[in-house]
């Protein structure tokens, strides 16, 4: 492995090339200065087909077991979240260090089981929650940061697709090992998203539902968290939606910022683009801004508009590649996703039981 003084680039391995390794790990980390794209793992010859047309220097390999075999400085897990722990234990216990795609595990204790393990070995790791740079919620936080709102009261964040067709595969699997479901999927995003804004959270209630016909695990879920603070997040994920809410909808006590539409990142790498300087990345027209105001209605012209940030995904690998090299901290924690698994499991447990979970705040160093 280069060391983190050296000025070669990191090579870097992914697992996994089907939707998350394909979209986003592989081009993001092919755009990132200082690393370079080794080899991707996967077993489907149409996608090792895929990965070669799509980064023609890449070398492809069928199984994890191959690829230790090649001297890389990171490997990328965005293989099936069953995979996620042995796979990353395999590469920490190898001394690799590791980015894993969320959730990182299926359980809070399994998360502090692998932060612990990166601790002794001495090695990186981290998770890719890339939804802390989508541009929404970059405008978010600068909005909280100059104070525009007023104390928050109530944090809405809606995910919401409409899916009303299965289109199978294990992210709809039942199993529990698969670790399907919305809830663990968009909810790993919405739970870090308000965790990172408004602080930990000590008490959780949800409803999960699943609404289309032959499907085995949830696809329309709601999530209530009382963070530390007092401030009260509201949290939609479904694929049942026929109308679309706001995406947020974020009330306090002088205004209120309303923003419609999904940060464009994810559709602009679905399409082939790449965010290398040739193209603007993350932008988003002013017909789209959100606005903020009290006593009005956005949808009928009230409030002020809002210039939304630039989004910014690749800013991630950016701090991956530098915390590499100069032995910084990881742009995301395993502990921060261990508390956000926390907030997960309760809210399982709340649907399951019908009641509302309380949560202790952890006391554990690095939190968001």
């Amino acid at each position: 492995m280069s060391t983190p003084a050296s000025t070669a680039p990191l090579r870097v391995g992914v697992i996994g090339y089907g939707l998350a390794g394909s979209v986003f790990h592989a081009p993001l980390v092919a755009a990132t200065d200082g690393l370079v794209l080794d080899t991707v793992v996967t077993s489907a010859p149409d996608r090792q087909a895929q990965a070669r047309a799509e980064f023609p220097d890449v070398h492809t390999v069928a199984t994890a077991d191959e690829l230790w075999e090649r001297d890389l400085d990171l490997v990328v897990v965005a293989s099936p979240n069953k995979t996620h722990v042995p796979l990353a234990t395999t590469a920490l216990e190898a001394g690799i260090p590791v980015v894993v795609d969320k959730p990182l595990a299926a359980t809070a204790n399994e998360a502090r089981a692998l932060a612990a393990l990166a601790d002794r070995r001495g090695t990186f790791l981290s998770v890719f929650q890339n939804r802390r740079w989508d541009n929404d919620f970059l405008t978010l936080r600068r909005l909280l940061a100059d104070d525009e709102l007023g104390e928050i009261q109530r944090f809405e964040s809606r995910f919401e697709r409409w899916r009303p067709q299965l289109k199978g595969g294990w992210r709809e699997s039942g199993a529990p090992e698969e670790i399907g479901g919305l809830l663990y999927d968009l909810g790993s995003h919405v739970v870090d998203q308000a965790l990172v804004l408004f602080g930990p959270a000590v008490r959780v209630y949800a409803e999960t539902d699943t609404r289309r016909p032959g499907a085995e695990t949830d696809d329309d879920t709601f999530i209530a968290l009382t963070h530390a603070n007092g401030v009260r997040s509201h949290l939609y994920v479904s694929a049942t939606t026929a109308q679309l809410g706001p995406r947020f909808r974020v009330l306090g006590s002088r205004a209120g910022y309303v923003k419609y539409g999904l940060d464009p990142q994810e559709g602009a790498l679905r399409e082939g683009l790449r965010p290398d300087g040739r193209l603007p990345w993350g932008e988003e027209p002013p017909h789209l801004w959100g606005r903020v105001g009290s006593g009005e209605s956005p949808l009928t012209g009230g409030g002020a508009p809002v210039p939304t940030e630039q989004g910014d995904y690749p800013a991630y690998y950016a701090a991956v590649a530098a915390a590499l090299r100069t032995g910084g901290p990881a742009p995301v924690t395993a502990l921060e996703a261990a508390r956000c698994l926390d907030v997960l499991e309760a809210a399982r447990m709340s649907s399951h039981e019908g009641v509302a979970v309380e949560l202790a705040v952890a006391t554990e160093p690095g939190g968001v």
